[in-house]
């Protein structure tokens, strides 16, 4: 997993247990090249919310877990385009037919959502078309 997370195991679980530390909000804005604001509503944070964490230092449980997904997400769009960064962004904040007109990046507030957007990638990547 890039940005210095563990890809799997008990350390990627205890830290997002725990929470990630608040700058990886940042990191991750810059990693995709996008605003912060964009990465905060894919999480499904406020602005409200936003400030809270920035003081605490780090996101709670569930804002993790949406973290760790949208990383994973994009990584799984990189990989779908053949490492064409600018590709997978553009999959990733565009309405997909597939995903019922919705946005990837829209899709990570639920596991529901996530898993659906997770399963039309490896639809993808099998040639299996949506």
């Amino acid at each position: 997993m890039t940005l210095g997370l563990p890809s799997r195991g008990t350390r990627l679980h205890d830290l997002v247990r725990e929470g990630l530390p608040f700058e990886y909000l940042g990191r991750i804005a810059s990693f995709l090249q996008v605003q912060r604001g964009v990465v905060s509503k894919a999480i499904c944070m406020s602005p409200t919310t936003m400030a809270r964490r920035a003081k605490a230092g780090r996101f709670d449980t569930i804002e993790s877990d949406r973290v760790v997904a949208l990383v994973s997400l994009f990584e799984e769009a990189l990989s779908l385009f053949e490492n064409d960064k600018a590709a997978a962004m553009e999959w990733i904040t565009l309405p997909v037919r597939g995903l019922g007109s919705k946005r990837p990046i829209d899709m990570l507030g639920t596991r529901v959502e996530t898993k659906a957007v997770f399963d039309l990638i490896g639809r993808l990547e099998r040639g299996v078309l949506v």
